[in-house]
Order: structure tokens, then sequence, then C-alpha cells
């Protein structure tokens, strides 16, 4: 009986043994997905919170004092240049005109009266001088009563759209009130701000590689039909943010942009050589990015890595790795610190390929 105790012990004894040579076979059957950076050419898209401005847009506002007596248009109605769009009260200005027209006319029969007096020199060439000044400066009464007249009609200095009322017909508004606004809607200036150094990579590539041309996402998160130009760069950097603003010009035939919208620039830079590593082959510590590392001796130890620029499923990389550098590709959760791992090495060009990536 204590033979076969001890004999289904050993058996006992050999199959555990024989279970745990196999799982740990199995373990170090294992192989992760290792690659190494890559060299490539491709494009980088910075973005850029943006304010869209009308290429015009003024205050209008009353010239002279009085009642507000008509308003010919509306609120967001498209008006042309020249056409009527406030009345105010001119009856006292009229009155003005029709007196100053009036003492013209009454300083002119004067004047020649002396001047034919003059000419048979009967009064004095002083005398003619004297009502001639008079005459001029009824004449100028009478221009400038015209132009206070004038000034009671506020029409629209270009083509443009109205912004909403200050004022209520039969409101009584005093001289510089204001109206309304105006805008010029048929293109748009957008101003944006760029850091120095994406100033610099800006400029030392804009020239070579024609990147005055911009795009702007909208609010809605779709991309504006049309590009934009890049035409102006402030002369000063901002000493507290460091940055400098830019202006681009786009086209907005169909009135889509309106003068206060926001919107993020979209500048195209071209990367020449770039060493780019898959985002997955990353992981996050407080805000840092890592990667591990495969040693000569086959261990994964954890590299601080600095990212230039975020592409879609990738990373730029400017520090912390060689292009000669073995990377856990996948697997990350599954591997501790200074692990010895068996891998497979994958082609850093097949695993790029196999990404959402613009390269060129």
């Amino acid at each position: 009986m204590n033979r076969s105790l001890v004999l289904m012990s050993l058996c006992a004894l050999f199959y555990c043994t024989s279970c745990s040579h196999k799982e740990e076979e199995k373990e170090e059957e294992i192989k992760y997905s290792v690659t190494s950076p890559l060299k490539k050419d491709t494009t980088i898209t910075n973005q850029y919170v943006c304010q869209i401005r009308s290429i015009q847009h003024i205050e209008l506002r009353a010239l002279e004092k009085g009642y507000l007596q008509k308003i010919f248009v509306d609120e967001g109605q498209h008006v042309k240049k020249g056409q009527l769009m406030f009345q105010i009260l001119p009856i006292q200005y009229q009155a003005e005109l029709q007196k100053a027209e009036a003492e013209a006319n009454f300083v002119g029969v004067e004047y020649k009266n002396t001047k034919a007096l003059a000419d048979s020199n009967i009064v004095s060439k002083n005398e003619l001088a004297l009502a001639k000044a008079k005459l001029d400066k009824a004449n100028a009464e009478v221009s400038l009563a015209k132009v206070h007249l004038g000034f009671t009609e506020v029409r629209a200095p270009f083509d443009g759209i109205m912004d909403h009322f200050q004022v209520r017909l039969g409101s009584l508004v005093n001289e510089g009130d204001l109206l309304t606004t105006l805008s010029d809607n048929s293109k748009m200036w957008v101003y944006f701000n760029v850091p120095e150094a994406e100033y610099l990579n800006y400029k030392t590539h804009a020239q070579q590689e024609n990147l005055n041309n911009v795009n702007l996402l909208m609010a809605n998160n779709q991309v504006f039909t049309h590009p934009g130009v890049v035409q102006t760069i402030e002369a000063d950097f901002n000493n507290e943010t460091g940055n400098i603003a830019f202006r681009a010009t786009f086209p907005n035939p169909n009135g889509l942009l309106r003068h206060g919208e926001t919107g993020n620039i979209q500048m195209t830079l071209p990367l020449k050589n770039a060493m780019i590593i898959p985002q997955k082959a990353t992981f996050e510590v407080l805000e840092k990015k890592y990667v591990y590392v495969v040693d000569k001796d086959n261990k994964i130890r954890s590299r601080e890595i600095d990212i230039a620029a975020e592409l879609p499923h990738i990373f730029v990389v400017k520090g912390g790795l060689n292009p000669s550098d073995k990377i856990l590709l996948e697997g990350l959760r599954q591997v501790k610190e200074n692990e010895k791992i068996a891998y497979t090495f994958v082609q850093p060009a097949s695993v790029i390929s196999h990404l959402d990536l613009y390269a060129e």
C-alpha cells in the first residue's frame, strides 16, 4: 500500500514538473515585434487659433444732430456703394441753406452794382474788392449749408453687409452717435500668431517651397473651400508671448465667412530627413513620452524622448533616439523594465507603410 502511494506521488511530481517546463518553454516562445525609427521626408501641419475679420469693417455714425426720420435698409442687408441708408430730419438744415442762398443772392446784386460803378470810375477798386469778398463769403456759406444738409443723409461708402441697428426710427441722435456697422466680406483677413521657432522654419522654407498658401479650419471642423494666402507678417515679436502675428487673405465669394468668426489656420511645412516612430510604440508618464529600447542583451529599458511634432499615428522625434535604436513596437503593457525578451524585427518602412501617413 505504501509503495503504491509513493509511486503515485512520483508520477504526480513528474507530471507537475513536466507542465512547469512546458509553461516556461511557452513563455520563452513569446516574441515581440521590434522596429527602429525611420528617417523620411514628410510634412507637418501646424494649427493656429485665428480671428477672422472683414477686409473693411467700419462704424457708421451720425454727422449731424437731429431726429432719425427714415431708415431705408434692414439689418443684415447687402447694400451698394452710395445707397441711402439713414435720413436725419433735414428741415433745420434746409432752412439754413435757403437763408445762405438768399444772403448770397443779395450780396451778388450788391456786387454787380458796385462793379458797374467801379467800371464808371464812380467807386474805388477797393470797394469793388470788398464787395467781391462779401460775395465769396456768401457763396462759401451756401456751400457749407449744402454740406450740412448732405450730412443728414447717411449713404454706404462701399458695398457691404449691415450689422444690427444701434438706434431706432424717431430716435434723437447727436453728432457722432453710432448708427450701425458695415462690413465688406468679399475678402477676409485672418489673423493668427506663430511662435518664434515655427516662424523661422516658415521663413526658411517659404520661398523655396511656396508655402504662402494656408487653409482655414472653421468652427464646425470643416475646411473652408478656398485656400488663403499669407500676405503680411508684423514687424515685431510680442515679448510676452514670443509670438509674431501673421495675416492671411481668403476669398469669400459666397459670403460664408463673417466678421468676428474664429477658427484654426492650417499651415503645412516640409520636414526633411525627419525621424519618425509610430505613436503606438510610446507610453506616457507624467506628461512625458517614453519608449522601450532593446539593448544588446535583448533587455528592454525605458527612455524618454523629445517630440518635435505629432502627425496622424506617428510622432516626429527630435531627441532621445538614434536611427539605429531598436524600440518595442507592441506589447508595451506586457513587459517590465530590464526584462529580457525574444523579438522579431520589423523593418521601419514596413511599419510606417501600414499607418495612415502622408509622406513624400
